[in-house]
């Protein structure tokens, strides 16, 4: 079997709009925007400072200063799944001086929350991926008698709603994943929120929860000690990184994907020339050699060039994907 790069499918899916522009094609554009910058770009991440988000909205702020000739600076701003920082970027002036970084968690919650301060797709302008979109894996405690995707629905369909999984909260993306899981795997499993990623190891590892989907290099060490067996990788084609360990969809359950990437927006009507430099200057940022290197590092990668209108559609076909498994499941929430 030929595998391809971890994240070949989605990148596919970020392309599909048509073909990428090199660098070189879109930095014409932004000769149109000459005048800009001409003050202090501010990046917004809506969750605390020190986590993923923090360490990439780090790196591209640093190579844009280097760019702009002007400070970008990052601004945390957490609050409510991510919707506090995204909203006081969608009423923020659309002048290209204030940018959202937002994770999938922005097109999850399109669908999640019953009423948003703003619309997810009205509201923004999309201008670059990040961040590529990388792949989970379906760890389990090894008293759990499975060693495979076919196993475990196997083994939970004879026993439904005994399966637990654990995850960061009712509607993030990991429990969403269970979702899909179960869905599209006609079972029932038994989810179990928790506040954050470190409790749910320590659970599983203690064989208070059966299992979970977490980033590889999170589990890694577990694995390598046989305190946690792996299972599937929720890509659609195998990682690089991992090529002797199963995707879901080659599973049994083809089409299944679950992935985390972060994106940058601005505010919906900001100038087209000031997105397309900002995209390909995004672009450039997280392509470089010292960037590359501190994302695989964190176990991702930056994509190749991508234009603002392909990351609208990956935007949008995200969006949707999600919207089906939170109405199946009858998710709702209000936002507090």
């Amino acid at each position: 079997m030929t595998h391809s790069t971890p994240h070949s499918a989605s990148r596919r899916r970020l392309l599909a709009a048509g073909a990428a522009l090199p660098i070189a094609a879109l930095l014409p554009h932004a000769t149109l925007a000459a005048g800009y910058p001409e003050k202090p770009i501010r990046i917004v991440i809506p969750f605390a400072s020190g986590g993923t988000a923090d360490v990439v909205a780090r790196l591209l702020a640093n190579k844009l200063t280097e760019r702009l000739g002007q400070p970008v600076v990052v601004d945390a701003r957490a609050g409510a799944n991510g919707i506090i920082g995204a909203d006081g970027v969608a009423k923020a002036a659309p002048d290209g001086y204030t940018l959202l970084l937002h994770s999938s968690a922005h097109a999850i919650n399109a669908s999640l929350y019953k009423k948003l301060p703003f619309d997810t797709l009205r509201d923004f302008t999309p201008v670059a991926p990040v961040v590529a979109p990388g792949v989970f894996v379906i760890v389990v405690n090894p008293s759990l008698p499975v060693n495979s995707i076919p196993e475990l629905l196997a083994y939970a369909k004879a026993r439904p709603d005994t399966v637990s999984y654990g995850s960061a909260g009712i509607g993030n993306g990991l429990h969403l994943a269970g979702e899909m899981l179960a869905q599209m795997g006609g079972v029932k499993l038994l989810h179990v929120p928790y506040k954050g990623a470190a409790p749910i190891l320590n659970d599983l590892v203690g064989n208070q929860i059966q299992m979970m989907f977490n980033s590889p290099l999170a589990v890694q060490g577990f694995v390598r000690d046989k305190k946690l067996r792996m299972l599937a990788q929720t890509g659609l084609v195998r990682s690089s990184a991992l090529p002797d360990l199963p995707t879901v969809a080659e599973s049994g359950l083809p089409g299944f994907e679950v992935t985390s990437w972060y994106g940058l927006y601005a505010p919906a009507n900001t100038p087209a020339p000031i997105v397309q430099r900002l995209n390909a200057e995004t672009i450039w940022a997280m392509n470089q050699p010292d960037v590359q290197e501190r994302l695989a590092s964190l176990g991702t990668a930056a994509l190749p060039p991508t234009t603002p209108a392909q990351f609208g559609e990956f935007t949008r076909s995200e969006i949707a994907r999600y919207a089906a498994v939170i109405r199946k499941a009858s998710l709702s929430l209000d936002v507090v």
